[in-house]
């Protein structure tokens, strides 16, 4: 889907829904407060726990303000302990570190066959009110519920699937307790927090570890990090006693049986990798649509709208092509983006969570960008760039396009609106539905793109390859340069038909020569004759560090 000039696939999100979440200041003023109040006095006597308070709260999103309001303010004291396991969680040989603790014990109902029946949430089938994942039993008594949803059995994906406690193939149950399980009151209400780095597919693995030892999720919440860690808070039935020590113990080992996941290896033989590994040749990256919240639209094409969403507790962008659109065509198209999409995974490329292929219903999700475009961050701010930034933003394109570019994947709409930014400006290469893997001769015809970006090539429906993407990063990087929109005097038609006859963007004044030169470059007309992202991303890189080295470089002396 190809999205109007101007919108990238997401935006800051409103003040006032940020506002209105974390409560700004007033949170964590109150959140320090309680700890004073506490008595914390190993920490709170730190003279610098109030920065370090401040640095932990500016790692995670604002939903973790919600959920500190919403769930966990009385027990303000797990803001340290989240903290704590952040840290932890920097050491590799620690990965993944945990903390488990019981909550509490709420009454089961028995039916005649002694199983165990959980009740689902009232507040709605799939989420409560602070975005946490609530799955219903499998025996829920909500009429409503068995009729709209499919069985929970269909999550077995994530292994998010609430089994009968009965079900005891784990052994959680002490040998002693097995033959008295009719007698069983309550149910213990364990929470279960994870932090590691963060990583494609992370919840599949904690939720597959946690049901290898035999424990049924009840509640997620999951963050993500700036820094690129992850804090996993899972609430979780199904061991037998209210002493953590066994489930501790139960843990530890089913970690270390699954320690090559960990470590990275795709040689563990675990029956949980094993699972993964046949979820992700099957399904890789189907989600569920009922899981998925689908909230404001933030962008929109001619064959498609963009919303902003959840997922999971993950804040997500959602392209979501329209049903009066879709034919034979369209759908072909939305099949190649994601198997485009399922095949990349880079820092500099937008992070592909998963879609719904199943019609009607086609999506697909991938992490929310709250940086906007690059296009907004020029246009709409009129900001002009100071050249050690220019320089960051164009290596991050560079490095996520040479990547593409060698997994033979050509991106054929290079341009700033399809270049997002994440909360620490890293940018971030987005919107595949024009991408296309090179083919076996190495060179296509179909013009596809946006014209103000479009090699003479492509243009003139002559064969074209991954050249094609470095005269569209000239442009882009004539927009760093300059803060506008190229040919902006000309319609896009006029602006094509000027760069079939040799036109090119205006030289802006004042510039760097060396990416003037370079610029000139990556435009030429003849294909061969432009360098590959690789070059120039040494290129750039040499002239980032003699501007940070001597400033007057910046002047181009």
């Amino acid at each position: 889907m190809d999205l109007i000039e101007g919108v990238g696939e997401s935006s800051s999100p409103p003040r006032s829904v940020v506002g209105s979440l974390t409560g700004s200041y007033d949170v964590r003023s109150d959140v320090y407060a309680r700890l004073v109040e506490a008595g914390n006095e190993d920490d709170v006597s730190n003279p610098e726990f109030r920065d370090l308070l401040e640095a932990h709260f500016n790692r995670l999103p604002s939903r973790y303000f919600g959920y500190l309001l919403d769930v966990n303010m009385d027990r303000v004291e797990d803001v340290l302990l989240h903290q704590k396991l952040l840290i932890q969680a920097k050491e590799p040989g620690r990965r993944p570190v945990f903390h488990v603790r019981f909550l509490e014990s709420i009454p089961a109902k028995a039916d005649g066959n002694d199983d165990l029946q959980l009740t689902s949430t009232s507040k709605g089938p799939w989420y409560d009110e602070d975005n946490a994942a609530i799955l219903p039993s499998e025996n829920s008594s909500n009429g409503d519920v068995a009729n709209e949803f499919e069985p929970c059995s269909k999550l077995e994906d994530l292994n998010l699937d609430v089994r009968k406690i009965s079900n005891d193939v784990h052994g959680r149950y002490p040998p002693e307790t097995n033959s008295k399980r009719k007698d069983i009151a309550s149910v213990p209400i364990h929470e279960v927090i994870f932090s590691t780095v963060d990583k494609p597919k992370l919840l599949s693995q904690l939720s597959a570890l946690l049901s290898d030892i035999g424990l049924n999720i009840r509640e997620a919440h999951v963050f993500s990090t700036t820094d690129g860690y992850s804090l996993d808070v899972f609430v979780v039935d199904g061991w037998y006693s209210e002493d953590t020590d066994g489930l501790n113990e139960a843990m530890v080992k089913a970690i270390a049986r699954n320690k090559e996941s960990w470590s990275g290896s795709s040689h563990s033989s675990s029956a949980v990798e094993k699972a993964l590994a046949a979820h992700a040749k099957s399904a890789d990256g189907e989600i569920d649509r009922r899981l998925l919240k689908i909230g404001e639209r933030i962008g929109s094409g001619s064959c498609g709208d963009l919303h902003r969403g959840d997922y999971l507790g993950q804040d997500v962008a959602v392209k979501i092509l329209k049903s009066e659109q879709l034919n034979d065509t369209l759908q072909d198209e939305f099949a190649q983006e994601v198997a485009i999409l399922r095949q990349v995974q880079h820092k500099n490329i937008v992070r592909f969570i998963g879609a719904c292929t199943k019609p009607p219903h086609f999506c697909i999700v991938t992490e929310y960008m709250p940086g906007g475009s690059l296009y907004s961050y020029l246009q709409k701010n009129r900001n002009v760039l100071k050249l050690p930034q220019l320089l960051k933003f164009a290596i991050d394109v560079c490095k996520g396009m040479d990547y593409l570019h060698k997994s033979n994947i050509i991106h054929r709409d290079l341009k700033t609106a399809n270049l997002l930014m994440d909360n620490h400006n890293v940018v971030k290469v987005a919107d595949f539905g024009v991408a296309r893997f090179q083919s076996q001769g190495g060179v296509m015809t179909a013009e596809t793109g946006t014209y103000r970006w479009m090699a003479p090539e492509v243009i003139n429906h002559q064969p074209y390859d991954e050249k094609a993407d470095i005269f569209s990063f000239a442009v882009v990087l004539w927009e760093l340069i300059t803060a506008k929109i190229p040919y902006e005097n000309m319609t896009p038609l006029q602006a094509a038909l000027g760069v079939r006859q040799g036109l090119r963007p205006e030289l802006p004044e004042n510039a760097h020569p060396k990416l003037l030169e370079l610029m000139q470059r990556c435009w030429e007309a003849e294909p061969g004759k432009r360098p590959a992202f690789s070059e120039i991303t040494i290129e750039l890189e040499h002239l980032l560090q003699e501007v940070q080295e001597h400033p007057e470089v910046a002047n181009g002396k």
